[in-house]
């Protein structure tokens, strides 16, 4: 098979072909063990690992992966080689597509290579089938047309015309064309603007299921209209995943690719409309081998699973007898299924089953899609009103047995459960509607007259016994799950974003950007209030779920489950508020760094320059250099701080430059240290010039005092005394003043640099000392 991608040039829609293939690929790695995700179709892609998982998927083979957390591109690249090399092994022919196009996410060429892949595994393989499929249709191989013993004859081989010859492209096409669209009078003659009204996608969805769609009320409605319901009836009620939305397709020109993709959704699982099967085969030997089985032509049931969904109005369709058959079958199936459910058990070591297995299993399942539509049918051939019951009852019954789907992303999940809550209640709410007419026609075992096989009747009864009973606690069950999830995700979203702000960060710049990233998550969207509401939500509806189940496990796990989550927020809790102190003290020290590195590489220009001057004009520079000595170590505590707290590359930048500028600092504080004080040794030498003044003065005035003479006289004799007394009491005081000048001098001498300057502080000091004990003595 030729399935050419010449580099596709995206023209036109790439944003929807994204989004489209983007769905679709997820479709398909939700099946993935464990199940995976893409987000960003570019960016997801560029390591080859879901690329790889999204092939073994579809092919069902195992590929080598390169796996891990520290993924180089080298690994990307060969992960991404080896898709490549799977592809071209399948004869797919791949034109100007490089792994390394791949691993720098270039849209084109990955846009180029997803479709690539949807043509090979998805359309080209279905419509390859359509010849075998129309061909099967024609045959006889319907319930209906099974002998009535083992040993009947095969029926007559006919001749078939081939309708769908041609490319992909044509023969999807000409599949809709035949199936739907031609039974409405619509002309679908592209996979574009044939598409944009909405109608060819209702008549696809028609043509599968009458009773979903009124063809009149669609060709009254919008474009938008008609597409939503369309597309929702199609997810809901068939099991479509929903690769478009409406604004995709109401354009001028549809995205022809995006609308291929999703219309081949409806090939793949219903690829005979008119005969719809859940599995989209119509290979029936397994399950024609079952039927026989019974021993019965087994006439009662549909064709096949020929038309479950059409109603046929006036006529009554069941009977005891054809009821009976219908439950005579579901025994006899019962029991051959349990027989064969352990020889279904994984004998594979990774838990996978054999080739034989799984085509038994296969057959299984659509055997047992072909008893629950017979069992449908059944139900809504009955008359008027029960007929309508009983479809209503089915869907009923399918959505309170439904499975929880589990999503690989917890936001995902919860946002499934909330739309399948709301169809449960969409369908759950006719409840009550239906109770009392279906109560009369119990009582009345008969319908406007006409006879209801009483069987039938009261498994019905059963069954809306089974609703009623359970469909509250299912409502609830629901809602506890959605808000479970819910809170799960908003736990995983702030541990991610806890991981992205926890890290070894970069320059100040970048810090910067962090800390208003936070900020914005944590303030605009109100990171706190929302936990609030969403725990308030859960505690509200767990309390409610263990109320209505009884079951003292499932109690104990919700409670287990809330006490767990509350402890892990309140770790959580702290550790997120820590963040933003931690961003500032970083953004802090960046500054402190930054403003004393360029204050200090300023000064040691200068300061090296500076040592070639005067012993003066060094002491004058020099005599703040305590303010440096304090700025130096300021810079290197930042420094340090963000050493530790930076990645590699700028701690590494950071220790070169610290390695550096101390270099320089202590080269030049060796030879200037000691004008670390000079400040402090100016004003000692104040203080003491200060102190040697105002003895002098005492001295000079009591000597003078002394030596004039004195007229005797009583006056002039009691003056001098007074005089003499005072001066003596006041050189006694004077006494420890002398010896504080006497330690200044001591603390002025260590730093003197010259000889002759310490030699002449001390002989003035000696003056006064020897000069001092003859005033005392005259006193």
């Amino acid at each position: 098979r030729d399935s050419t991608c010449c580099c596709y040039r995206v023209l036109t829609c790439p944003a929807v072909q994204k989004r489209t293939f983007t769905k679709w690929i997820n479709s398909h790695l939700a099946k993935h063990k464990p199940p995976l995700e893409v987000n960003d179709l570019f960016e997801d892609i560029k390591d080859g690992v879901k690329l790889l998982a999204l092939l073994e998927v579809l092919s069902g083979q195992r590929l080598p992966c390169e796996q891990g957390r520290q993924l180089k591109r080298i690994h990307w690249v060969s992960n991404i080689g080896t898709a490549l090399k799977f592809l071209e092994g399948r004869k797919i022919k791949l034109v100007n597509i490089h792994a390394t196009d791949i691993a720098d996410g270039r849209p084109s060429i990955v846009l180029g290579l997803i479709w690539t892949i949807i043509l090979y595994f998805q359309i080209e393989e279905l419509t390859s089938n359509l010849p075998a499929l129309q061909a099967l249709s024609n045959s006889n191989s319907s319930v209906e047309s099974i002998p009535s013993s083992e040993t009947g004859s095969p029926p007559m081989k006919r001749k078939v015309v081939n309708k769908f010859q041609g490319n992909a492209k044509k023969a999807l096409l000409r599949w809709v064309q035949c199936t739907a669209a031609k039974h409405h009078g619509i002309e679908v003659k592209d996979f574009g603007p044939s598409w944009r009204d909405g109608v060819a996608f209702q008549t696809v969805v028609h043509a599968i299921r009458p009773d979903l769609v009124d063809m009149e009320v669609v060709r009254r409605r919008s474009n938008r209209e008609n597409l939503e319901d369309a597309f929702a009836l199609a997810e809901n009620e068939l099991g479509i995943p929903r690769l478009l939305d409406p604004e995709d397709v109401d354009v001028d020109k549809p995205d022809e690719k995006s609308i291929m993709t999703y219309v081949a959704q409806f090939l793949k699982h219903y690829p005979n409309p008119h005969h719809s099967e859940t599995d989209g085969q119509q290979d029936e030997v397994p399950s024609e081998g079952v039927f026989r089985s019974t021993g019965k032509r087994c006439a009662a049931s549909p064709r096949g699973r020929g038309k479950p969904h059409r109603q046929i109005s006036g006529e009554v369709m069941s009977s005891p007898d054809v009821f009976q058959a219908f439950k005579s079958f579901r025994v006899q199936y019962e029991m051959k299924k349990k027989q064969t459910d352990p020889l279904l058990q994984p004998v594979h070591k990774e838990g996978k089953l054999s080739v034989d297995q799984a085509l038994v299993k296969q057959a299984w399942d659509r055997v047992s899609a072909r008893l629950l539509d017979w069992h449908i049918h059944l139900d809504k051939s009955l008359p008027g009103p029960l007929g309508v019951i009983g479809a209503w009852l089915h869907r009923a019954e399918m959505a309170l047995r439904e499975d929880i789907p589990i999503q690989h992303a917890h936001e995902e999940t919860a946002n499934v459960l909330h739309r399948k809550l709301e169809q449960h209640k969409e369908v759950l709410k006719n409840l009550e509607s239906h109770r009392q007419p279906f109560q009369q026609i119990h009582r009345d075992r008969s319908v406007n007259g006409v006879p209801v096989p009483p069987e039938q009747l009261q498994d019905m009864a059963e069954r809306f016994n089974f609703v009623s009973t359970s469909s509250h606690a299912h409502l609830i069950k629901m809602e506890f799950w959605e808000m479970k999830y819910r809170l799960m995700a908003f736990l995983m979203l702030a541990e991610s974003k806890l991981k992205s702000w926890i890290i070894k960060y970069g320059r100040r710049d970048s810090v910067e950007l962090l800390l208003q990233s936070y900020l914005t998550f944590i303030e605009g969207h109100r990171f706190f209030e929302q936990y609030e509401i969403i725990f308030t939500s859960l505690k509200h509806a767990a309390e409610v779920y263990v109320k209505s189940d009884s079951s003292i496990d499932e109690a104990e796990g919700v409670s287990k489950f809330l006490s767990d989550t509350t402890a892990q927020w309140k770790n959580l809790a702290l550790e997120v508020r820590s963040v933003r102190s931690m961003l500032e003290e970083v953004i802090a020290n960046w500054e402190k760094y930054s403003s004393t590195v360029a204050a200090l590489q300023a000064w040691l220009e200068d300061a090296e320059q500076m040592l070639n001057q005067s012993e003066n004009a060094k002491r004058d520079f020099f005599r703040n250099l305590s303010h440096w000595i304090q700025q130096h170590m300021d810079m290197n505590d930042a420094g340090n701080f963000l050493i530790e707290t930076c990645d590699d590359t700028v701690s590494r930048d950071l220790k070169q430059q610290l390695l550096l500028l101390n270099g320089r600092w202590r080269e030049l504080f060796v030879k200037v240290k000691h004008y670390a004080r000079a400040d402090e040794v100016d004003k000692l030498r104040q203080d003491y010039q200060d102190g040697i003044n105002t003895l002098k003065m005492f001295m000079d005035a009591t000597n003078e005092k002394m030596t004039a003479p004195v007229q005797v006289s009583f006056l002039n004799v009691r003056a001098f005394a007074q005089d003499v007394e005072v001066n003596s009491l006041y050189s006694y005081h004077l006494s420890p003043f002398y010896k504080f000048l006497i330690s200044v001098l001591h603390d002025i001498i260590r730093y003197f640099s010259t000889p002759n300057r310490k030699s002449s502080t001390k002989c003035q000091l000696w003056k006064l000392h020897v000069k001092q004990p003859a005033v005392l003595l005259s006193c």
